[in-house]
């Protein structure tokens, strides 16, 4: 039993609709769900994901108006790591980045930068062949498209410490000494890497990561739980998301966790060609619509604008 890879990651925004513009007018993501954060219904959660809404490239943002800029610290990630088909990708994304006025880096085949509101992230052409997870855009090729997560990069001076629960219950498989690890399952694989801790304490607000999800199959999900709960951690009971299940608990290192079902998918509620149009709210949710929807600050999704001329 393996966990598969990372199903999700989500973060936090200060403005949806700059957030909008940024990932699915620059990025060339697509937005597959406009609903709201379930533990706090007066926030969007906006979810960015590859044509299909597939796990292994969902990218996910709480917005709350007036929030600060935050800043990572030890316990958190500070990166997120995607892939790209190729090094001509990689020119690609320098020139399209750098022209739109985002600071890039470019290191030993890698490229980062942040988005609007520091949030990391970092381009690389991969050694494995998993299936390219891309979202349609118009000025962006097919073969120039993001291909879904590679990994993390999280931030802790003890990575030793969490050897027993990454290594033991949740399966994953060391690749450098404490420090790199692969989760990988029977479709696809990602890795979770530990850095130094830079000065300063972290600050979980604008352009943070919130937490990492990794995947489970359905059947597996209650007893992965009890595997967490035997090595230490205190995971929450399972939650019904509606578009999946879920449990969260914090590994030794800090960092939160989720491990999610792979399914039942976004498609529960809306048809594939119409993902993200509208605002969707689970059905526990639906009743409080009238005073939810009005709470909210308009978004225009920039796929949905017609072309002028």
């Amino acid at each position: 039993m393996k966990l598969e890879f990372i199903y999700h990651n989500t973060a936090t925004t200060e403005n949806g609709q700059k957030n909008v513009d940024f990932y699915v007018g620059v990025l060339g993501l697509r937005m597959v769900k406009k609903t709201v954060n379930q533990d706090n219904p007066t926030a969007y959660h906006l979810f960015y994901a590859d044509e299909k809404g597939d796990p292994g490239s969902d990218l996910t943002f709480f917005e709350y108006p007036g929030i600060p800029q935050g800043r990572p610290g030890s316990g958190m990630v500070h990166r997120i790591v995607w892939r790209i088909g190729s090094t001509e990708a990689l020119d690609f994304w320098q020139g399209r980045l750098t022209s739109r006025g985002v600071k890039v880096d470019r290191v030993d085949g890698h490229l980062r930068f942040p988005d609007p509101e520091g949030l990391e992230h970092e381009l690389l052409v991969p050694d494995v062949d998993d299936e390219p997870l891309t979202a349609d855009h118009p000025e962006i090729p097919a073969e120039m498209a993001l291909q879904g997560f590679d990994g993390v990069r999280a931030y802790t001076d003890e990575p030793g410490r969490s050897r027993e629960l990454l290594d033991g219950a949740l399966g994953f498989n060391p690749r450098e000494g404490d420090r790199l690890w692969e989760a990988r399952g029977d479709v696809r694989g990602s890795l979770y890497e530990y850095d130094e801790t830079p000065e300063g304490r972290g600050l979980q607000a604008a352009g943070s990561v919130h937490h990492v999800a990794w995947a489970s199959t359905p059947e597996d999900h209650e007893i992965w739980r009890d595997r967490v709960i035997s090595a230490g951690a205190q995971p929450t009971p399972v939650i019904d998301r509606f578009y999946f299940r879920s449990i969260y608990f914090r590994e030794p290192s800090g960092v939160l966790f989720e491990i999610a079902t792979i399914g039942p998918g976004f498609t529960i509620d809306e048809p594939l060609e119409a993902l993200g149009e509208k605002l969707s709210l689970p059905p526990f949710l639906e009743h409080m619509r009238e005073q939810i929807e009005p709470g909210l600050r308009p978004i225009t999704n920039p796929r949905h604008v017609p072309a002028s001329g």
